[in-house]
């Protein structure tokens, strides 16, 4: 397969048909993702921000755009926002988002070093969350981890509506 020319513009459709509406079960799988990862022991706006860094990590402008829009919505300043692909530098954020961005940056990216989520790392993420913080943290990427392989087989088209990117 030859690769695109970077200068070809990117078409803005998706490459198929809504998911959910050929497999329903979709629906349910995600409602009840979204209500583990609201049990409010992790801020909402953490999700936002771990989820995010994923859709930067694996490069899916439809995820990157998810988020950055839900981030605005609830009131994130563009510096915060804009600054999560180089958030190690960053002054905006605190030490239990660094945390979970570590976190979900050691998930993704191989480790030359061996395990991804060293001791040293899980140690001082817990730290900063209590145990159903944690889970509801590692629930968090794994939500986002499931939709990896839609966002990027499917690509939905980004900035459309969340219940609409399919058309």
């Amino acid at each position: 397969m030859a690769a695109r020319s970077i200068t070809a513009e990117v078409p803005m459709a998706s490459r198929m048909s809504d998911p959910a509406q050929l497999v329903p079960e979709l629906a349910e799988v995600s409602a009840a993702l979204f209500k583990a990862t609201g049990n409010r022991s992790v801020p909402r706006t953490t999700i936002s921000l771990v989820q995010l860094r994923a859709g930067q990590i694996v490069g899916n402008t439809y995820l990157t755009v998810l988020h950055t829009g839900f981030l605005r919505k609830a009131g994130e300043t563009e510096e915060r926002i804009t600054s999560v692909s180089s958030w190690q530098d960053s002054p905006y954020f605190t030490a239990a988002e660094r945390a979970a961005l570590a976190l979900v940056e050691a998930v993704l990216q191989p480790s030359a070093h061996g395990e991804r989520v060293s001791d040293e790392l899980f140690a001082e993420v817990a730290e900063h969350y209590e145990e159903k913080a944690l889970a509801t943290l590692m629930i968090a990427i794994g939500q986002v981890n499931f939709f990896i392989p839609i966002a990027l087989i499917a690509k939905p088209v980004p900035g459309r509506s969340f219940s609409e990117p399919w058309v």
